[in-house]
């Protein structure tokens, strides 16, 4: 037999028989603890299963179940346990569909005349428990494409030959432990007794392959680790995220509400949530014009003709809502505002003294989402973008991307996020415009982010159509990242409109258009703030910075002039005079997160002060409302509780 050479990554190499398989390999070519930890191996980019026999030379890296990759392994194979669990506790009327691991865990979809519910779970865990004592073998075959068609419609599996007849390969590998066969790329596990630590988190509805016409399927949630204490610390930051979920706290503050009368997905601002947006749109406006922005405002809707024009009905229709027929012309409602912003371009000449003209707008937009997809404030069907665009000469490029990012990271840390992720992405498969327009604007973002002294990452291929991007994706107090801001360049739209300025030369010019959104959108913004503030947030942005109670009837007209006061003064605060207990107002108002509670009793009132009492239950020295208004305005200055 045939000898082949095998190594570990910067390591020694030594002969084996050719089709010996990766486990046999991996007892002469790695120590015993990390030979135990090893779950796959990675060749070429490729992870392998331990069972892989290997025919030709090789160097290999071993991946712990420790490492990311691992994990993902592991998860995709408790995936695989669950599924067979689920057969054997409710039998095979149940059809499987797909079974993924995602970020943080895994699912499976199946079908079911009765949906699956979390009081199943029990029995479904139990199952799962023995199935890994059983220490089953996860067995990797091949078949053609026609032969495993074949095989999943004699099983009853539909979902599974469907899947198959979409495939263009001819040749699909499957994956089956005890009695469940799966149609899967793989890795896995050696064997069931790898899974050992795992929960069963959720159930949900999901449409077969996300198609609102296809059969609703039930989705198991669920998540899996390597040791006990890693699964017991993530179900602690669940508890924490569930805590601080901004749909439920958004109820409870009374920030939001969306109603089936007015329509799923779009967003209804109460009093206290519209103050909270009043404050973070001021303070927008306030920072764009200080940086040299001018502020527009553009219509909801366009001719249908435009949208044609800028290429949107080409590349976006599926996300745009139907035409309306008004006047006997076509409208439609718009997804962007970037041409609305062209338009005002186009009202007058431009000379290249005038550049960069940096333009700014909270424009609210309307893009279709499925009804599944809708997800509180952060997936909506309308909403406001803190929009921008600046049209600038090529020498100017750089400078504006780099002062772009300044003044994002800058916006960014005063609402209180300093930790992010930055990622370059670059042109994508179907593009528009030229080669060299693309790299010109590639190299110009890579500048900047290196001037800025900003580590990124680069994502190939996964820049928008006219142009490449950088996306910042934010991270909350539990870790969690968010996409919120994005700098696009775009060659694309100045050349369909047919900008131009007058150039140095006396000549017709194109200019760069610059797209750029720091927060994202303010809905979804707005609930990532909640979600990271647990809805307690800072005295500058509270919607409700202080609320005024009396202790008894007699301190009534007191505490009404104090709230005239104060409100005179700018201070956002409401009152309590109601014939309740002291104690009772006080828990409300904490329930609703009021930085400070002013209270009048009767000797507040003869000597003209208010106690004052934080939130957290400190209570500072009375001070006169003056005084409060001073340490209100210190304190929002400071950025401090």
């Amino acid at each position: 037999m045939a000898e082949i050479s095998v190594s570990v990554q910067e390591g020694e190499s030594k002969s084996f028989p050719s089709g010996t398989r990766v486990a046999e390999m991996l007892k002469e070519l790695v120590s015993g603890k990390q030979r135990k930890q090893t779950v796959a191996v990675k060749v070429n980019g490729s992870l392998l299963d331990l069972s892989t026999p290997i025919m030709s030379d090789i160097i290999f890296t071993p991946i712990s179940v420790q490492s990311e990759e691992g994990v993902e392994i592991l998860r995709h194979s408790t995936a695989h346990i669950m599924a067979l669990a689920v057969k054997e506790v409710f039998g095979d009327r149940v059809k499987v569909a797909i079974g993924p691991s995602i970020e943080d865990g895994f699912y499976y979809d199946f079908d079911r005349d009765k949906p699956f519910s979390p009081e199943d779970f029990e029995q479904i865990e139990n199952k799962m428990a023995e199935i890994a004592e059983a220490r089953l073998p996860f067995v990797r075959q091949e078949m053609t494409k026609a032969e495993a068609i074949r095989f999943f419609e004699q099983l009853g599996e539909p979902y599974k030959v469907e899947l198959l007849q979409d495939m263009e390969a001819e040749t699909v590998s499957l994956y089956t432990h005890g009695t469940f066969v799966d149609l899967c790329r793989g890795p896995h596990v050696p064997d069931s007794s790898w899974i050992k630590v795992f929960k069963l988190l959720r159930v949900a509805g999901s449409y077969w392959r996300g198609d609102e016409k296809r059969q609703m399927l039930t989705r198991i949630y669920g998540t899996a680790f390597a040791d006990k204490k890693e699964l017991q610390q993530y179900l602690t930051r669940l508890e924490e995220a569930r805590k601080r979920d901004h749909r439920r706290l958004g109820k409870q503050l009374g920030l939001f509400t969306i109603q089936d009368q007015i329509g799923p997905g779009l967003i209804l601002w109460q009093p206290r949530g519209a103050q909270l947006r009043r404050v973070i749109e001021d303070y927008w406006k306030d920072e764009h014009y200080r940086n040299g922005y001018q502020l527009l405002y553009t219509p909801h809707i366009a001719r249908q003709d435009l949208w044609k024009t800028s290429g949107h009905l080409d590349f976006y229709s599926e996300n745009m809502y139907s035409a309306m027929e008004i006047d006997e012309v076509m409208y439609q409602l718009k997804p962007m505002n970037c041409p609305f912003h062209i338009g005002v371009y186009g009202a007058d000449k431009h000379s290249y003294r005038e550049f960069p003209i940096r333009w700014c707008e909270l424009g609210t937009v309307y893009r279709y989402e499925r009804t599944g997809a809708l997800h509180g404030l952060m997936r909506v069907r309308g909403f406001t973008q803190d929009d921008a665009h600046i049209f600038c000469r090529p020498e100017q490029l750089e400078d504006e991307i780099f002062n772009i990012i300044d003044l994002n990271l800058h916006i960014l840390k005063t609402f209180g996020f300093d930790q992010y992720d930055v990622y370059l992405s670059t042109r994508p498969a179907k593009y528009v415009g030229s080669d060299d327009h693309w790299e010109l604007s590639t190299q110009a973002l890579k500048h900047a982010l290196e001037k800025k002294g900003l580590a990124y990452q680069v994502d190939p291929g996964e820049g928008v159509f006219y142009g490449p991007k950088i996306d910042i994706k934010i991270k909350d107090q539990l870790g969690r990242s968010w996409q919120c801001s994005t700098i696009q360049v775009d060659f694309n739209l100045p050349e369909r409109f047919q900008m131009t300025y007058t150039g140095v030369d006396g000549g017709e010019h194109q200019p760069i258009m610059i797209h750029r959104a720091l927060m994202g959108s303010l809905e979804r913004f707005i609930g990532v703030l909640i979600e990271h503030y647990a809805g307690a947030f800072p005295l500058w942005l509270a919607p409700e910075q202080a609320r005024i109670m009396n202790i008894t009837d007699d301190q009534n007209e007191y505490c009404e002039r104090v709230y005239a006061q104060l409100r005179t003064l700018g201070v956002r605060i409401e009152k309590d005079v109601r014939n309740e207990k002291l104690n009772y107002k006080i828990r409300e108002a904490q329930l609703m997160k009021v930085p400070y509670m002013l209270i009048v009793g009767e000797r507040e009132k003869e000597e003209g002060t208010v106690t004052v009492r934080r939130r957290d239950g400190q209570n500072l020295p009375a001070m006169t409302p003056e005084a409060f208004f001073d340490l209100v305005v210190d304190k929002c200055k400071r950025n401090v509780a």
